[in-house]
């Protein structure tokens, strides 16, 4: 029997509403404007690693969104994307699965260790959390999760409201360990990071969802980003000062898009890829309008797009072999449950993007 879902948030706390968001007209005749480079230590960013200044400190980070950074959520919910098993963390810690949708650590984990918080990131759905976690970051991240609404339904997974709401719970239980006046230091000092889109864009809209039948891709992207920032607007409201948020990456290279979309050669599904980097640009623009008009704030756009394309265009460059296949079973298709202690997995794991 699979575990029951996490315990409902507690009715008293609610996220705080949204402010207002910043609207894209359906259509724009205006050609995109382009996405700027990342200006933060993304994880995904192939560039050589440098040092963390030292007049910066970062306390802690907290993590939010789908598959990309879930570090084990949703090990503890009733949903059939979960990956708390082999071939999954082959290459973690002692070679121990952890609910991470990778063979080892994930970005989060990576941007964790750059910034010199720690090593790894624990979920915050872990029951063997210890007190001391809480004070440097946890994730709230639930793979499978997205922006729009009807995302998360398809597979049982943890919305991205009720990451915020267990994001205020957190805040309690801080409160309670160390006082208002360290707590309030941590939130308004600590990093808080935003992975999602994918699976709005791969589920809902390309994929079971068909939004592609009722809404053009540019109507469908400008609801992604207007739920994007008012994610952005509440965690603010909550004392979060301090936001990094991931554009998409290249989605129509990803294998199953691939074998789905690419046609007989497993192309790139350029249309995928379109709407991504859509997205990407609308929601670079709503950070910049949004750091202008929140106090104290610092907004991120991080663009992880890009490193990807650099990465696919000349994997030899990196150290990667394959990046049409998958790392288990075919190759073709297989991600999540497909991905089990039955399949087979490539003998070369980390030659795979």
């Amino acid at each position: 029997m699979p575990p029951p879902g996490p315990p409902p948030p507690d009715p008293s706390l609610k996220p705080c509403p949204p402010q207002g968001t910043y609207k894209f007209p359906p259509k724009s005749p205006q050609p995109l404007p382009s996405v700027p480079p990342c200006t933060c230590p993304c994880p995904s960013d192939p560039s050589p690693r440098q040092e963390t200044p030292k007049n910066v400190t970062v306390p802690a980070l907290f993590v939010f969104g789908d598959s990309l950074v879930d570090t084990g959520n949703n090990n503890n919910v009733s949903t059939p994307l979960r990956c708390n098993f082999r071939p999954y963390g082959i290459d973690f810690l002692q070679g121990v699965p952890t609910g991470r949708y990778s063979d080892g650590k994930v970005p989060s984990d990576f941007l964790a260790e750059y910034l010199g918080i720690k090593s790894v990131v624990p979920a915050y759905m872990d029951p063997r959390l210890q007190p001391n976690d809480l004070l440097s970051g946890v994730c709230f991240a639930s793979g499978g999760s997205g922006y729009i609404p009807m995302t998360p339904t398809y597979l049982n997974v943890i919305p991205m409201l009720n990451q915020l709401t267990y994001f205020q719970q957190y805040i309690s239980r801080v409160r309670k360990l160390v006082g208002q006046e360290k707590s309030d230091h941590i939130i308004a000092n600590g990093l808080a990071i935003v992975f999602a889109g994918s699976n709005d864009m791969g589920i809902t809209y390309y994929g079971p969802g068909g939004q592609w039948v009722k809404d053009d891709i540019y109507s469908f992207t400008s609801n992604m980003v207007e739920s994007a920032t008012s994610f952005v607007m509440q965690l603010y409201g909550y004392g979060a000062r301090h936001i990094g948020v991931a554009g998409m990456t290249p989605l129509g290279c990803i294998p199953a898009q691939r074998t789905l979309k690419g046609g007989p050669h497993r192309k790139c599904a350029q249309d995928v890829n379109f709407a991504a980097q859509i997205f990407n640009a609308k929601l670079s623009v709503a950070l910049d309008h949004l750091a202008k008009t929140l106090p104290d704030s610092k907004l991120i756009f991080m663009d992880i797009y890009s490193p990807f394309s650099q990465i696919l265009e000349n994997p030899a460059d990196y150290g990667f072999e394959v990046i049409n296949r998958g790392c288990c079973g075919t190759g073709l298709v297989e991600t999540g449950p497909l991905c089990n202690q039955e399949t087979s997995t490539f003998p070369s794991i980390a030659k795979i993007i």
